[in-house]
């Protein structure tokens, strides 16, 4: 009996051994990795993190909003989504949703105008430009989807006027209904008078680039993912269903 317990702990210790030496070797090559392959992408180029995955023996690269790969050597890099073929699952774009996830109520809600529709028992929040084609979509889509809140951050990235057309929003007496006729109806916001300093463009875009947010819109759900580009009403319905 001695002997046997012996034994087990013997084969339990090297278990151990084995797992922390491995761990330790994945750790110390992504940290070379991240060192080293930065000029790889270009000068200046910042990698945020390195790890090893679970498939073929890849490490995944992080730089900024997007994901790469490369073998051990760096021998070569990997541009595009990884599919788990028995599941069907989109590895690269539900490790990007974990990477992105915000701590939704911390966003600055003080700096968006809020809509209620029915109840607003579901909220979202959306970063859209007054020069967005996609953003005006999804602005119709959304007359369709009721008992939501919704809180519009105007990130204005597309055109030198962006920002003039998102001022003249911010400024009007009631920034939801002129939002809402320019972006669905095609009527323009009055022109904000002179003395309307409340203008919180320059602290959205901070915040923008702080959540790597490179295109509109970009939506925020309670439980801190996001979707980046267009959906419609029936897709947003389902996507509130996993949240609520």
């Amino acid at each position: 009996m001695k002997a046997l317990k012996k034994m087990t702990w013997l084969v339990s210790s090297l278990a151990m051994s084995l797992f922390i030496t491995t761990a330790c070797a994945q750790t110390d090559q992504a940290e070379v990795i991240k060192k080293t392959i930065g000029p790889k992408f270009g000068p200046g180029v910042i990698v945020n993190s390195v790890k090893k995955t679970d498939y073929s023996g890849l490490y995944e690269i992080q730089i900024g909003d997007e994901l790469f790969y490369t073998d051990e050597k760096m021998q070569y890099i990997f541009v595009g989504k990884v599919i788990d073929l028995k599941s069907h699952k989109n590895l690269t774009q539900e490790r990007l949703e974990n990477l992105n996830a915000v701590k939704f109520a911390d966003l600055p809600f003080e700096l968006a105008f809020k809509q209620v529709k029915g109840n607003g028992k579901r909220v979202i929040a959306v970063f859209e430009d007054p020069n967005c084609g996609f953003c005006k979509r999804l602005r119709k889509a959304l007359q369709s989807v009721d008992n939501i809140t919704i809180y519009t951050f105007m990130y204005d990235i597309l055109s030198d006027d962006s920002a003039v057309k998102s001022r003249n929003v911010w400024c009007s007496s009631d920034p939801v209904k002129t939002w809402n006729d320019w972006m669905v109806n095609g009527k323009p916001a009055p022109d904000a008078p002179k003395n309307c300093a409340a203008d919180p463009h320059e602290k959205i875009m901070a915040l923008g680039s702080k959540l790597h947010i490179n295109g509109t819109p970009s939506i925020f759900f309670e439980d801190g993912t996001r979707v980046s580009g267009f959906i419609d009403a029936v897709a947003m319905e389902e996507k509130l269903k996993t949240v609520h």
